[in-house]
């Protein structure tokens, strides 16, 4: 792979894990009284923010400020859906 293509997945994964670190951050200051969190689910929840990231870098390759926007972007994108679904009471 070419430089420009790896430093843009690098961004989209930096911009993916903010996402991720953000949402648990948020998450933990609504529910103080439980904050037991599942050490397996934060793992998991990074992973997917930092995949979604790089992928999304990816294919912005030229850029890496919108690659890092386009993690974060990707990331929100998949969890809106997710809360939408669950709304709705149908699974993913």
């Amino acid at each position: 792979m070419d430089q420009i293509l790896l430093s843009s997945i690098l961004f989209g994964i930096i911009g993916g894990l903010v996402r991720g670190i953000v949402g648990i951050t948020k998450y933990m200051e609504q529910n103080r009284k439980n904050q037991a969190i599942d050490p397996k689910r934060i793992i998991f929840s990074l992973a997917v923010a930092g995949l979604v990231g790089g992928i999304a870098g990816a294919l912005i390759e030229n850029d890496h400020s919108f690659a890092f926007l386009a993690g974060y972007a990707g990331t929100d994108f998949l969890e809106s859906l997710y809360k939408i679904r669950r709304v709705q009471g149908t699974t993913i």
